[in-house]
């Protein structure tokens, strides 16, 4: 059984898709739909993964209100169970304003629980007897973010392989504390923008070898061009699949998951980047992060039909 831990943020993504552009400062725009859906990074690569038949263990924490309630019957109704999602009176569930077009999309987020959750509240022992940790959302999670290293580490002690997906800097400033969470992790997922900064590098292909220096499998999520990625010096790159998209919200952390439950099977870095690839583009065909994500069996069918 490949068994999966994630440590991370959970909230509700409240999602106004089919705008025909993004709204600015005192104007009205309108969106063709709204819905609410789970949220947060952590939990659509979770969800991911049950869906591709990983037993996953997710630990996090939203507060005790309607939100709250709401996260945790969407983790079940997906596979998930929700033993290890703490509820804390004194924060609210954290929220997600995704407004989405067919080609982008922007995001405003109150944080809450997100950033209350720290090392001091966490179990880490129900990571025992798991084959690999994934962590994310490193800037949001202020309380926890001084801890990734440690958790990484003791993961790793525990025979656990890891990933990490930081997402974006607000700040813009990539501070130099985030390569002690680099110095433990087995798989780097960044998109562009992320690579170059965090790199510093001028070009897609120099951050990878930057990043490869400290990781030993980095990732560039390069959305519906595709993704590469370096692994042993070795560059591959493949490209992403053409459908016709809804909503790209928690399309990245789709693809982590298809690419984490290929890794996970043995598969050669191609292979890894092919299943990535179609999980994130699946993803985007439907409104929310979750509903467009395929099971093993939808996924295995799609690669097929892609491949004549």
């Amino acid at each position: 059984m490949r068994r999966v831990a994630v440590i991370g943020e959970l909230n509700v993504d409240m999602l106004a898709s089919g705008l025909t552009g993004l709204p600015q400062m005192g104007s009205e725009i309108l969106a063709r739909d709204f819905e609410m859906t789970l949220g947060s990074a952590s939990a659509i690569f979770a969800t991911g993964m049950a869906k591709l038949g990983h037993p996953v263990t997710f630990i996090s924490q939203v507060g005790k209100d309607n939100f709250g309630d709401f996260c945790l019957a969407a983790l079940k109704a997906a596979g998930v169970p929700t033993k290890h999602v703490s509820r804390n009176r004194n924060v609210r569930t954290g929220v997600t304003i995704a407004l989405s077009s067919v080609r982008d999309r922007a995001l405003v987020t109150y944080q809450g629980a997100i950033a209350s959750l720290t090392y001091a509240q966490l179990e880490l022992s129900p990571l025992k007897g798991h084959r690999h940790l994934h962590m994310t959302s490193y800037f949001l999670q202020t309380g926890l973010r001084p801890a990734f290293p440690r958790i990484f580490r003791e993961a790793r002690r525990m025979g656990l392989t890891t990933s990490f997906d930081p997402n974006s800097d607000l700040t813009g400033a990539w501070s130099v504390k985030i390569r002690e969470v680099l110095a433990h992790t087995d798989v780097l997922f960044v998109n562009e923008t992320e690579a170059l900064q965090l790199s510093r590098a001028q070009g897609v292909r120099s951050a990878l070898r930057t990043l490869g220096r400290f990781v030993p499998c980095v990732v560039i999520k390069q959305g519906p061009r595709g993704s590469m990625a370096v692994k042993d010096g070795e560059i591959t790159s493949a490209p992403g699949f053409k459908v016709k998209v809804l909503d790209t919200t928690g399309a990245g952390d789709s693809f982590a998951a298809g690419f984490v439950s290929a890794y996970l099977h043995g598969s050669s870095v191609a292979e890894c980047l092919r299943a990535g690839n179609a999980c994130g583009a699946l993803s985007a065909v439907k409104p929310g992060g979750t509903a467009g994500q395929p099971d093993e069996k939808h996924l295995r069918k799609f690669l097929r039909a892609e491949s004549r």
